[in-house]
C-alpha cells in the first residue's frame, strides 16, 4: 500500500497552494495497472506455434473466465490464442485424417537418418569408420559399389514391433535366418558370390530397441576383414536377360533341396532323414528337368542346354536310388554320383553358353552345420 506525500511542494521549492490540474483532479500516487493474466500469455504463445492447439484453445477459454472475473488484462491475448488454437486443432484433424501426418513424420524420421546406418537402403554400399562389420555403429558413409567398400545392403525387413527388445539371441537368430534366406533374391546366381564374401547384418540394440527401431539390414561383406569389397554383387531381373532369370529359377529349385539336409552329420545317425532328404532332391530334379525343357533358349545355348537336362536326368536316377538304400556305403555312392552330375562339366558348359558364371561353388558336406553367422548391432 502507498502513503501519499503531504500536499503541497516539499523541499527548496516555494510554499503555497498548489494548483490542480485542469480537468479537476489532483496529483497523487501513480494508479497501479492490473496485471496481465499468464494463462493469456501462454494461449497466445501455443495459438501461434500451433504445436499442441487443444491446450491453446483450453488454456485461452479458460483464461478469459478468469480476467473477467478478477478483473486482470490480457483479453486480447486470450481471444486471439483461442482463435490461433481452433483454426489449429481444424488443421491438425485434416493432416490426420489425409495421412499427410505420417509423410510428415516419414520425411523428418528420414532426414534425421541420413549417414547413419538406419538409413541404408537395399543395393547400397558403404563403409564403417573402423572399417570393420562386426560390434556396435552407428554412423556409415555410402559410397559408390564401383568404389572398395565395407559392405553392400541386399535385403531389408523389420521384426514384429511386440513388447520389450526380445534379447541379443533371439534377434541374432531371426536375422541369421532371414537373411540367408534373402540371399538369392538378390544375387541370383549363387556361383558368382566370390568365396570370401559371406552375409552379415545389422540388428537393433536394446536401446534402439527403445527408441522404436525393429529393422534388421542383410548385406554382403569380406570375411576377410579389412580387404572390402569391390563392384555390386546384384544380379537378378534388374541385371540379367530373360534366359539367365530362367536358367537361375530352375537350378533355385534343386540348390534349395540339396540345402535341406537334416540336422544329423552323418547318414548313419539319421537314415530315414536323409533318405527323405534324397527324394527331395529327386522331386526337385524332375521340377527343374521340366522348367528347362519348357523355355525357349537362344540357339547358342539349346544344345549345352539339352546336353545338361540328360545329365539331370542321370542325376535324378542317383537320388532316387539314394532314397531307398538302407546302407551308408552304398547311399553315399549314389550321393557323390548324383553331385557330380548337378555341377558337371554339362553344367559350366550351359552357364557359359547363357553368359553366367563358371565356377561351381563348394558345397557343405550333408547334414554338416554350419559356424555362427557374423553380425553387427547398430
Amino acid at each position: 500500500m502507498s502513503i501519499p506525500p503531504p500536499p503541497g511542494p516539499q523541499g527548496p521549492y516555494p510554499q503555497g497552494p498548489y494548483a490542480p490540474p485542469p480537468w479537476g483532479h489532483p496529483y497523487g500516487p501513480h494508479p497501479r495497472q492490473a496485471p496481465v493474466n499468464g494463462l493469456a500469455v501462454a494461449a497466445f504463445v501455443l495459438g501461434v506455434l500451433c504445436c499442441v492447439p487443444a491446450v491453446g484453445l483450453v488454456l485461452g477459454l479458460i483464461a478469459l473466465a478468469r480476467i473477467r472475473k478478477r478483473g486482470e488484462r490480457g483479453k486480447g491475448f486470450a481471444v486471439a490464442g483461442s482463435v490461433l488454437s481452433s483454426v489449429g486443432l481444424v488443421l491438425w484433424v485434416l493432416v490426420f485424417s489425409t495421412g499427410a501426418a505420417a509423410d510428415f513424420w516419414d520425411g523428418f524420421r528420414d532426414a534425421a537418418r541420413s549417414g547413419t546406418a538406419f538409413a541404408l537402403e537395399k543395393g547400397q554400399c558403404f563403409n564403417t569408420p573402423g572399417g570393420s562389420l562386426q560390434g556396435v555403429t552407428y554412423d556409415v558413409d555410402e559410397v559408390p559399389c564401383e568404389q572398395r567398400h565395407d559392405g553392400e545392403v541386399f535385403a531389408v525387413f523389420d521384426l514384429p514391433d511386440r513388447g520389450p527388445y526380445p534379447g541379443d539371441r533371439e534377434v541374432t537368430s531371426t536375422a541369421d535366418e532371414r537373411c540367408y534366406g534373402l540371399v538369392d533374391e538378390y544375387a541370383m546366381d549363387t556361383w558368382a558370390l566370390p568365396a570370401d564374401v559371406d552375409v552379415y547384418y545389422l540388428t537393433p540394440t536394446s536401446g534402439s530397441w527403445r527408441a522404436g527401431d525393429r529393422e534388421i539390414t542383410c548385406l554382403f561383406g569380406s570375411t576377410d576383414e579389412g580387404t572390402g569389397l569391390k563392384g555390386s554383387l546384384r544380379n537378378d531381373a534388374s541385371t540379367l536377360d530373360a534366359h539367365q532369370v530362367a536358367y537361375l529359377e530352375a537350378a533355385r529349385v534343386v540348390d534349395d533341396a540339396l540345402e535341406s539336409t537334416p540336422e544329423s552329420e552323418y547318414f548313419e545317425d539319421d537314415p530315414a532323414g536323409y533318405r527323405a532328404w534324397a527324394g527331395r532332391v529327386e522331386k526337385a530334379l524332375g521340377e527343374q528337368i521340366g522348367m528347362l525343357g519348357a523355355h525357349s533358349w537362344p540357339s547358342a545355348a539349346e544344345r549345352p542346354v539339352t546336353k545338361l537336362v540328360a545329365d539331370l536326368e542321370a542325376a535324378r536316377k542317383e537320388f532316387a536310388a539314394a532314397g531307398t538304400t538302407p546302407a551308408a556305403d552304398p547311399f553315399y555312392e549314389h550321393l557323390d554320383e548324383g553331385y557330380a552330375l548337378v555341377d558337371g562339366d554339362t553344367t559350366v558348359t550351359a552357364r557359359e553358353s547363357l553368359g553366367l558364371d563358371t565356377t561351381p561353388p563348394e558345397y557343405e558336406e550333408p547334414g554338416g552345420g554350419g559356424g555362427d553367422s557374423p553380425g553387427k548391432e547398430v
